[in-house]
């Protein structure tokens, strides 16, 4: 049995270790690394094969009913199910019984006594708190067992481990690949070893009541997005409840610092990079990446209360050997699963509902060692977004050897994507024998299927990254989205669909406007896609499949605004696209938009009917 880790111990390691936490990564022989390299997808089946024994748990259950758990009745309410549209939700009715400390007593009695399962039986049950995972626990729902957290954002800053006073007391989080103090996500681990949270089928629900108003105002988690910035997005030009002058995480917050010096000893021409002009640097959204870049340490990073970053559904930190399988998440406040700085992940037969903003499916974070099988994914942002850090928290280095297979995407922005927070780099990765259904084209299209995000702020490196076996049966967005380049820049605003209207899309100026600082070139390189097949749909001029069918845009200097020398700026290179079927593009003229980029090969690859064999650089 394994002995559970000392809490304080991990969260130093986590304040100060700069490598990853658990222990090292089991290299193969000389031989069979060599032949991994040949054939990547030998490397792919090994990662595949750390998971094929479930993780072992003390044979003893614990109810939740024994430790005082109470099923709850509902009402009905009018509340939000997208950025735009609402319905009637089944939410519990108030006063209802609150089941935190019977599932945290249940958790607690099972570490203690060395492990074993936590079952939460059929029914609804109001959890107003969140669901901390402890070592060597397993936490299972029965079929129909329905767990509906509190949408009230105080709830999740009253019982984090660090007291931040008025601001709540919070957990050790992260939030959009920074490190910070702020409300617990509904489900919560750290530092923890031999984790699991199973599901019977898709009727376990964890529900994250995040369209659900809070106040009067109608106000729910999502109003807390703000405003939208895409050009051209389709069923998400709008935030749930929002208006103008409403507090958000892009609204300027009067709490935060009015200058970097107030919080940290900088210079005025570092702290004059960081903020620009005006005042905008001071919204939470932005405020704390400035406090990373100005290396504030994390015990000032303090959020929570009077703030507006939206915790993750499930947020996983320094974790070893996770299991993830069997259950339906829905109505995420912010992303769905954020496993941050975790070895040996699986997530299996899952499926991941929440369309609302930043409703990510899944974000490894900085983990090495992950299996994403037979998962489900309807989502209002990425299906898959694989981060590694942002500014200057890369203390936990690359994502690394992940595998997703047989995955089926219904809708979202991204597909498969890697970014845009990674500046501690990505790494072998492998995708194959996924269905990209876009299921729901005519309203809420999936913008892209293929995705890299970064831009000369976020840096890092994309390499090894593998795709095969992907059917597209309704397309992506037949419609061009953009986003704006900076002053200067040889790429004109509103030009370049990068943000959604092409099958593949590898866009190095991800929303340059939005960060300050851009000093840190990225670099992509070994990338190979193949047997992809796109279907057409009905668009306004007739039967297409996309926009365009591939755009890279690669590494833009101009953006730089660092010392000099500047550092050389790399080309996307390397990468390889073959055997595909693109269907009909729109812009059958341009249906490819290349920029800064060396040694694309696309081979026996199909756009408008005809075939191409050809190498490209630009």
């Amino acid at each position: 049995m394994n002995k559970p880790q000392n809490k304080n111990q991990t969260r130093r390691r986590f304040l100060q270790s700069t490598s990853l936490i658990g222990g090292a990564l089991c290299l193969p022989t000389a031989w069979s690394q060599s032949k991994m390299e040949s054939d990547p997808w030998q490397r792919a089946q090994s990662i595949v094969d750390r998971f094929a024994k479930a993780l072992p748990f003390r044979d003893q259950d614990f109810s939740v009913l024994e430790f005082g758990a109470k099923r709850c009745e509902l009402d009905s309410v009018k509340a939000w199910v997208s950025h735009e549209e609402q319905a009637t939700l089944p939410t519990p009715k108030t006063g209802s019984h609150d089941c935190y400390p019977a599932f945290a007593a249940a958790i607690a009695a099972c570490h203690q006594a060395g492990g074993g399962r936590v079952v939460i039986p059929k029914g609804d049950w109001y959890c107003a708190g969140p669901l901390v995972l402890l070592s060597n626990v397993h936490v299972h729902l029965q079929a129909g067992a329905h767990i509906f957290f509190s949408h009230q954002p105080e709830h999740y800053a009253q019982y984090g481990s660090v007291d931040c006073g008025a601001n709540g007391r919070l957990v050790i989080s992260r939030w959009q690949s920074n490190d910070c103090l702020n409300y617990s996500p509904m489900v919560y681990a750290f530092g923890q070893t031999n984790i699991a949270l199973t599901g019977e089928d898709w009727s376990s629900i964890l529900d994250g009541q995040g369209g659900v108003p809070f106040n009067e105002a109608g106000d729910c988690w999502w109003t807390w997005k703000g405003k939208q910035k895409t050009i051209n997005s389709v069923g998400q030009d709008t935030t749930p409840n929002y208006k103008a002058g409403k507090m958000s995480e892009n609204t300027v917050n009067p709490l935060n610092a009015k200058a970097l010096s107030d919080v940290v000893n900088i210079s005025q021409e570092e702290a004059s990079l960081i903020q620009a002009e005006g005042d905008r640097w001071r919204a939470d959204g932005a405020y704390l990446p400035a406090l990373s870049e100005a290396k504030v340490p994390l015990p000032k990073r303090v959020f929570g209360k009077g703030h507006y970053l939206r915790p993750p559904m499930i947020q996983l930190i320094g974790c070893d050997r996770v299991w993830l399988q069997g259950y339906q998440v829905c109505n995420t406040p912010f992303w769905q699963h954020h496993p941050v700085n975790c070895r040996d992940i699986l997530i299996k037969n899952v499926l991941a509902k929440s369309h609302g903003p930043n409703s990510d499916g899944f974000d490894p974070e900085a983990c090495d060692n992950v299996l994403v099988e037979s998962c489900t994914f309807d989502t209002g942002d990425d299906c898959i977004a694989i981060k590694a850090g942002k500014n200057r928290d890369t203390q936990y280095g690359p994502s690394q050897n992940i595998v997703i297979q047989n995955c089926t995407m219904q809708s979202g922005h991204g597909a498969v994507t890697l970014g845009s927070e990674m500046a501690g780099g990505i790494q072998h990765v492998y995708a194959q024998n996924l269905l990209f259904e876009n299921m729901h084209w005519a309203t809420n299209t999936l913008n892209t299927a293929i995705r890299l995000k970064t831009n000369m702020n976020r840096g890092g490196f994309l390499r090894h990254f593998y795709v095969r076996n992907v059917r597209i049966p309704n397309g992506v967005q037949t419609s061009p989205s953009f986003y704006a380049s900076l002053p200067g820049s040889p790429i004109a605003s509103r030009t370049v669909a990068s943000a959604a209207g092409a099958v593949v899309t590898f866009d190095c100026d991800y929303a340059p406007v939005a960060d300050n600082v851009r000093t840190r070139p990225p670099e992509v390189s070994h990338v190979h896609i193949s047997n992809v097949t796109v279907g057409n749909v009905k668009s306004k001029t007739g039967q297409h499949s996309c926009y365009q069918a591939i755009v890279i845009l690669g590494p833009v200097a101009s953006d730089y605004n660092g010392p000099v020398p500047m550092p050389t700026i790399l080309p996307v290179r390397d990468v390889v696209i073959e055997n595909c079927d693109f269907g009909d593009p729109v812009n059958q003229e341009q249906y490819m938009y290349l920029y800064n980029v060396q040694g694309l090969k696309l081979k026996n690859v199909k756009i408008a009917g005809k075939t191409i064999t050809q190498e490209f650089k630009a």
